[in-house]
């Protein structure tokens, strides 16, 4: 019995557990989105929810809400990313001392670093009183809106400061796997730094780095919790707005809201495939 397979084995009781409950959730929701609802005289399915979402105005400007927190997060966070792994590989004084505040962030949550950000950077915050104490603006209202705003500016600033360190350990850990030989090398042969970068050392963590953005993307376009604090009331983002009519009163409108939630999971699982079908190897793709 080979290590991979022992491995397997371990895991699959707690794989098998946790894959059930995923996937009997997922089928309850797909189910009730389809408004099969039987404690609500609901029998017969059909895809009058799909047709209510889709035709409802607000619908597609959360999905376009959504697409661009979750874009900008994602691209914003990862050019960060690369550029502190690259400068944290080399060696200078205090660097250890660096390395740990990189990563400090890790182990707060999201809702306290929303919370944080809130408290910092809205109209009514810290730097919008000092601001005004020290005379940059005549009242905290001309301090610009920086949460709660239309271009979600206080939300993507949460998820870039929270997920830059999650992709920068990826690509260091990556980083100290290929060491500095390829690079060298290609120096050695008259490559120019920018060429050995290009050519040689991203080519070697665009893997890494494409997992941990498809990883973010996704997260930043279902999470719910940060747009809620720190969102604007319209438009909302796509999870808030089915979060919204999940706990409405109207129980009407839960199919809706079923209907938003698989939305959502299918296109955070759609990103997953396509980095899983751009990440398989091209021989394996040419053999299938």
């Amino acid at each position: 019995m080979t290590d991979r397979t022992r491995i397997l084995l371990l895991l699959t009781p707690a794989l098998t557990l946790l894959g059930g409950l995923f996937l009997a959730a997922l089928g309850l929701t797909l189910l009730r989105s389809f408004r099969y609802m039987p404690a609500l005289g609901l029998t017969d399915p059909d895809l009058a929810a799909y047709t209510a979402i889709l035709t409802s105005p607000g619908f597609l400007q959360s999905l376009g809400l959504s697409l661009w927190i979750a874009t900008a997060s994602t691209l914003i966070s990862a050019v960060l990313a690369l550029l502190s792994a690259l400068l944290l590989r080399q060696a200078f004084p205090g660097r250890g001392t660096i390395r740990f505040l990189f990563q400090l962030n890790l182990t707060v949550p999201h809702v306290v670093g929303a919370v944080g950000i809130l408290y910092l950077f809205s109209q009514s915050g810290s730097f919008a009183r000092l601001a005004f104490a020290t005379g940059l603006i005549s009242g905290p209202q001309d301090f610009p809106a920086l949460t709660q705003d239309p271009f979600a500016i206080g939300i993507i600033l949460q998820y870039v400061w929270k997920e830059v360190p999650f992709i920068g350990l990826i690509l260091l850990a990556k980083l100290q796997t290929i060491g500095s030989e390829p690079e060298a090398t290609a120096r050695t042969l008259g490559a120019s730094r920018w060429q050995a970068f290009r050519h040689v050392l991203l080519p070697l963590l665009a893997p890494g780095l494409a997992a941990a953005c498809a990883l973010v993307f996704a997260f930043a376009f279902g999470a719910y919790e940060i747009p809620l604090i720190l969102g604007t009331h319209a438009p909302q983002a796509l999870p808030v707005l089915a979060w919204h009519s999940f706990t409405d009163t109207d129980l009407a409108t839960r199919p809706q809201a079923y209907a938003m939630a698989i939305t959502v999971a299918g296109i955070g699982l759609a990103m997953l495939a396509v980095y899983a079908r751009l990440a398989l190897p091209k021989g394996n793709r040419d053999a299938r």
